[in-house]
């Protein structure tokens, strides 16, 4: 395994500090891994989690022999919700977050109804909206797309 692949695998069990079911890798923040360096770009340039992110990621690297790699922190190109992976899409629905897509319906992640309908823009974090579903009456996140 070369050296890159051993940071990422590290860096595949470093979770969300506010999703904690998704890892940073799923999350799509990991722009870039090489021997020297870690390229981290946070899903919203005013992420409140983006210094306990790095600061998990630096503890997770050190923990592993890797203290010699620095982490750096890129705003361009901004995040966009298509570098996240199909599995932590799935891990958002199995927590209960509808994962952000391009459809014109949105399915409640606690019974499957489409019958659903934006309650604000804004959701437990900046990155999620809140939803309610008319069928079953249950609110839910939605990660928002962009």
């Amino acid at each position: 395994m070369t050296q890159a692949a051993a940071i990422m695998a590290v860096l595949d069990t470093v979770m969300d500090p506010e999703i904690p079911v998704i890892s940073i890798t799923d999350l799509g923040i990991v722009r870039d891994v090489d021997p020297h360096r870690v390229l981290i770009t946070p899903t919203y340039s005013g992420c409140p989690a983006s210094h306990a992110i790095e600061m998990l990621i630096r503890n997770a690297l050190d923990s592993n022999g890797f203290r010699s790699v620095g982490i750096e922190t890129t705003l361009s190109p901004p995040w966009t919700t298509d570098w996240m992976t199909e599995s932590g899409k799935a891990a958002l629905l199995a927590y209960g977050i509808a994962p952000p897509h391009d459809a014109p319906s949105v399915t409640c992640p606690q019974c499957g109804s489409t019958d659903t309908e934006e309650v604000s823009r804004f959701g437990s974090t900046p990155c999620k909206a809140q939803w309610r579903c008319t069928a079953c009456l249950e609110p839910f996140d939605r990660f928002k797309c962009h």
